[in-house]
């Protein structure tokens, strides 16, 4: 039994569709779920996750809808500006998930607990920001772990309460 050059090729063809196809399954479906499963089981509550668009549709189709509105002087700004954010945040409470793609965001309204994710800086990364925005957004946005508690340690006395009185 001979090998001919052309099995191997197609063999190879097939093992290399297979893994992209596998991957890209991986990526669009399988972990987004498996997030979203984790998410749940951990009590948080959200939206069901839409492949590939995630809640970008609902969000654009929100603020569009608001926008249409003519608003007044006397009216409050906030369900025009951000629709999606306060309509999650009645249904949800004040810890929810919201999908970006195929990638979960938790939003934490929560005082204790945005102290302590802020206190927590190995525990909790921040994500990749983009060369524009890192060159825009410099500062304590923008740093993380060890940079992040130095630049912390030194503003923090300007926040205490009595200085802030």
């Amino acid at each position: 039994m001979e090998i001919s050059l052309a099995s191997v090729t197609v063999s190879i063809a097939i093992a290399l569709v297979s893994w992209w196809v596998w991957r890209t399954l991986n990526w669009v479906w399988f972990k987004p779920k498996m997030l979203e499963s984790c998410l749940r089981r951990r009590g948080l509550s959200g939206t069901p996750y839409t492949p590939l668009v995630g809640d970008l549709k609902r969000n654009f189709t929100m603020l569009t809808e608001a926008r249409s509105k003519p608003i007044k002087l006397t009216d409050d700004i906030q369900p025009r500006v951000v629709p999606y954010p306060l309509q999650m945040l009645k249904t949800h409470g004040r810890t929810y998930f919201t999908w970006f793609g195929p990638i979960p965001t938790i939003t934490i309204t929560d005082p204790e607990q945005i102290k302590e994710v802020f206190n927590k800086i190995y525990d909790f990364q921040k994500p990749h920001m983009s060369p524009l925005a890192r060159f825009i957004a410099t500062g304590l946005f923008s740093y993380d772990g060890d940079k992040w508690a130095k630049h912390r340690r030194i503003i923090n006395p300007a926040f205490h309460l009595e200085k802030i009185k």
